[in-house]
């Protein structure tokens, strides 16, 4: 990329334009995945518990990957780094379809290939969120990430009505070929960008120090301490909570796939309007209370989904959660991005994403196993009201302040 003595906008960036049209395109396939494959399980087992269970070992496998990822983000190039998770995610998602149709509902296979394609994607999101200050000046950070966000939010509105569509036609193993297509294309565009050279470049010194580099960090910002801090809950009631909204449409209220696409791809909307809004709420609330209100939302969304038996409080839900989720993520990534240094990006976004993802896993696990024995109101009420105490916690936090994202 060329650059100007002053900054250039968004607009005429073009290696920010062809990376949000390549994330665009990895969100789109990433979102047939996120409906295709917890119905693939459910129409091949009937189980819930199952779909959580492979869930959990996915999460599970990309938590184990975090800080390593922050290591080879931080050493390595990161372009070229994207592109080859890109590469591995096209052949372990095309993997899927190839055994379904040669070998038959082989579901056992589903554990590995989606613990290897976790760890894929956990490095390509910590390359991918470091990258972004070297495509951008440092005032339009958050305009980029909510431009991502929205995009991702975009496809996510698309992918799950077109999978719901497709699964519906053809079944869900089409979908999963979609996905692993969209993969490669994504790997294509970033070969068509460049990023800025960085200033400093992580030495290669023992491993092990390089590792809690980040952690150093992320825990002596108080701010970026008290976030992490609180996202190891809410991860731990987040990561099944798609699978049981799918498992309550499908098995309790007697949606079909199609249905089920076209509901999860309107509550993406949710997350679209947070792309659109989240910038605005931050000048005028402040970081942390923004963030804490939009979860504070969530947890009576799902308590209430819960409690009243009927598709549109599920729809309702969903789309509050997909909102909450994107405003924090927008604002979560935009502050570590100020205030870290460039050439320790990738490894505080490795340690933040390893300590609050710890816990997500054995959510997914004990969500997904109590809907199986009680039935899924219960857990969505408690997952709720757990929310709401979490937020709680939060406002006596340094993030209820109004302005935490100068550094400290």
């Amino acid at each position: 990329m060329t650059l100007l003595a002053g900054p250039v906008p968004l607009r005429r960036n073009r290696d920010f334009q062809v990376f949000w049209a390549a994330q665009a395109l990895s969100a789109l396939g990433s979102s047939f995945s996120l409906v295709a494959l917890p119905l693939l399980v459910l129409h091949a087992t009937g189980s819930v518990a199952q779909m959580g269970l492979i869930t959990g070992v996915a999460g599970a496998a990309g938590v184990a990957s975090g800080l390593v990822a922050g290591v080879v983000a931080d050493r390595h190039d990161r372009r070229r780094l994207m592109v080859a998770c890109d590469a591995a995610r096209l052949v372990l998602y095309g993997a899927v379809p190839l055994l379904w149709w040669t070998a038959g509902e082989v579901v056992w296979a589903l554990y590995p290939l989606m613990a290897a394609a976790s760890v894929a994607t956990m490095v390509f999101d910590v390359a991918c969120s470091a990258a972004v200050p070297a495509l951008v000046d440092r005032d339009q950070i958050t305009a980029a990430n909510s431009r991502l966000e929205g995009t991702y939010a975009a496809g996510f509105v698309l992918g799950p009505v077109a999978a719901g569509l497709l699964t519906g036609l053809l079944g869900p193993v089409p979908a999963i070929a979609v996905d692993a297509a969209t993969f490669g294309l994504s790997a294509a565009g970033l070969l068509l960008i460049r990023l800025r050279p960085r200033a400093t470049v992580a030495e290669r010194s023992a491993l092990w120090p390089d590792l809690v580099t980040g952690l150093r960090f992320l825990w002596g910002t108080p701010r970026l301490r008290a976030i992490t801090a609180l996202y190891m809950p809410v991860t731990f009631l987040s990561l099944g909570l798609v699978d049981l909204f799918i498992y309550y449409l499908r098995h309790d209220l007697g949606q079909g796939d199609r249905v089920v696409g076209l509901l999860l791809g309107v509550a993406s909307l949710g997350a679209i309007a947070a792309a659109a809004v989240t910038p605005a709420l931050r000048r005028r609330l402040g970081f942390g209370p923004a963030w804490l209100g939009a979860y504070l939302a969530c947890g009576v969304a799902i308590a209430a989904a819960g409690l009243v038996f009927h598709v549109a409080a599920v729809l309702i839900a969903a789309t509050v959660f997909a909102f909450g989720e994107t405003a924090a993520a927008i604002s979560s990534a935009s502050l570590r991005q100020t205030v870290t240094p460039e050439h320790l990006l990738g490894r505080v976004t490795a340690a933040f994403r390893l300590v609050h993802h710890s816990c997500g896993p054995l959510g997914a696990l004990v969500l997904t196993t109590a809907a199986a024995g009680i039935g899924v109101r219960g857990p969505l009420t408690a997952v709720g009201v757990l929310f709401v105490v979490v937020v709680a916690i939060g406002f006596a936090t340094p993030l209820a302040a109004r302005t935490p994202e100068a550094p400290g």
